[in-house]
């Protein structure tokens, strides 16, 4: 399977040559070229739906959703929960980030996904199609979703900034 790499290069050195991609391009029966379908994923070769697709917006934000309320539970494990004093929730609140940071940092590096993720049918893929994601990646991509801005800033194949700096993308699974 090319990478992304040699997708991008190939596009490059054909519309350099003018041949293939000009060839190609059709015309109506009015004399105008048709305007290019586009959709998620469509200049990464991905399907339109269905398994191996970008994910949507609803099943990513229920996924993150889902692995906060988990990471919440598992902090209130450990930490006394004491409503009405300013202090201890901010505790929490903080044991909760560091366990969704963790959570989703080991999912996501090794396994593609968070539990939430699982449940909902999606993944994290590499662009470079490598089979994990890897430590770093995950941390950087975990980093950039922790600060909100980045991730719900996105582009037209549905991705934010933190799937664009760590050379990511999020797919359907089922």
């Amino acid at each position: 399977m090319p990478t992304y790499a040699d997708r991008v290069t190939g596009r490059f050195e054909t519309w350099l040559a003018g041949g293939k991609a000009a060839a190609k391009t059709q015309v109506n029966t009015d004399g105008v070229a048709p305007a290019p379908v586009r959709h998620p994923g469509q200049r990464f070769d991905l399907p339109v739906a269905g398994v191996g697709s970008v994910a949507g917006m609803g099943r990513r934000f229920g996924g993150l959703l889902v692995d906060c309320v988990l990471a919440e539970l598992i902090a209130s494990l450990f930490v006394h929960v004491q409503f009405g004093r300013l202090d201890a929730s901010q505790t929490l609140n903080y044991w909760s980030l560091l366990t969704w940071f963790l959570i989703t940092v080991a999912g996501t590096s090794f396994f593609g996904a968070t539990p939430g993720m699982v449940l909902l049918g999606i993944r994290v893929a590499r662009l470079d199609g490598r089979p994990t994601v890897g430590v770093w990646r995950a941390v950087l991509r975990a980093v950039l979703v922790a600060l909100v801005m980045p991730a719900v800033i996105w582009d037209g194949d549905r991705r934010g900034l933190h799937d664009k700096v760590a050379s990511t993308i999020v797919l359907a699974t089922r």
